[in-house]
């Protein structure tokens, strides 16, 4: 299901020098969540994306992740030093599956403008049409669970004032990868997947900056002294079908507008190696 993707079994952000005519494969490894938060997992990836990926970090003022898996596949590929943070935005995603998946078609309003428009009151009105904040956030933890992810716990409670609760909740590139390389194959998923192909204009970076038909969500927010993390993850169609991307970036800045150029950088540099990637689809 990888293709060209040749998996070993970890994650650092130590790749080797490739400078022959012809690549080998290059292992990178990262502290990611793999099979246990916080477990190393050694990765083998193409040796010219892997080569490429280390010296535009080495090039870089900040800490980037990029995490790639076939959709309907089985094993990640990961690298760089940036692995786990806050959801942010990005959690909107499992919310509207949640809450479609218990009034379909009850929020048109809300479910759009949370993914196209990254609408806060939007979301906070499908979040609350859940019930309790534990019934809203066992619903989203249901739909990450079906997606393959069964470690990201879902916060009822606000982790800090002026901000969601499911935002504040810590994710993994490498949970959410997984998460998004099932996403299709998931009951009531449609209306989100087609809402992540109508970003609004404003918020196409990214993958979007690159990829005419991907389908994508962002999430960004400051840490508590200001300092902010940009993430997305999304789909992007290649040969046999089509590839997750969950990719991150914290600058060294700390500005919003850093983390945005950070995002298009490497995503500019994945389209340049799509073709060693075979993509997947849901099983029968």
């Amino acid at each position: 299901m990888l293709g060209c993707l040749l998996i070993a079994a970890v994650v650092t952000a130590c790749g080797s020098d490739t400078t022959e005519p012809a690549a080998p494969t290059t292992s990178v490894t990262q502290a990611a969540a793999a099979d246990a938060p916080g477990a190393e997992v050694l990765i083998t990836v193409p040796g010219t994306l892997a080569a490429d990926f280390v010296e535009l970090e080495r090039s870089q003022k900040g800490e980037l992740g990029l995490a790639i898996m076939p959709v309907g596949g089985e094993r990640l590929v990961g690298m760089g030093k940036w692995t786990s943070g806050p959801a942010w935005s990005t959690m909107k995603v499992p919310l509207v599956v949640a809450a479609e998946r218990k009034n379909p078609g009850g929020q048109t309003y809300a479910t759009s403008a949370a993914i196209t428009a990254s609408d806060n009151s939007a979301a906070d009105s499908l979040w609350s049409d859940l019930g309790t904040p534990r019934a809203a956030a066992d619903a989203m933890q249901a739909v990450l669970r079906e997606g393959g992810d069964d470690t990201t716990v879902v916060q009822e409670k606000p982790v800090r004032s002026g901000y969601s609760a499911f935002g504040q909740s810590e994710w993994s590139l490498a949970d959410q990868v997984r998460f998004a390389s099932r996403l299709p194959c998931l009951p009531g998923a449609d209306t989100v997947i087609e809402l992540m192909g109508s970003v609004s204009a404003s918020q196409q970076w990214g993958l979007g900056s690159v990829f005419a038909e991907a389908d994508f969500k962002g999430g960004w927010g400051p840490d508590p002294d200001g300092a902010y993390l940009v993430r997305q993850f999304g789909l992007v169609p290649v040969t046999g079908g089509a590839i997750a991307v969950a990719l991150a970036a914290q600058p060294d800045s700390g500005t919003f507008s850093d983390g945005m150029n950070l995002l298009d950088t490497m995503a500019g540099l994945l389209s340049q190696h799509l073709g060693e990637f075979t993509g997947g689809s849901c099983p029968a």
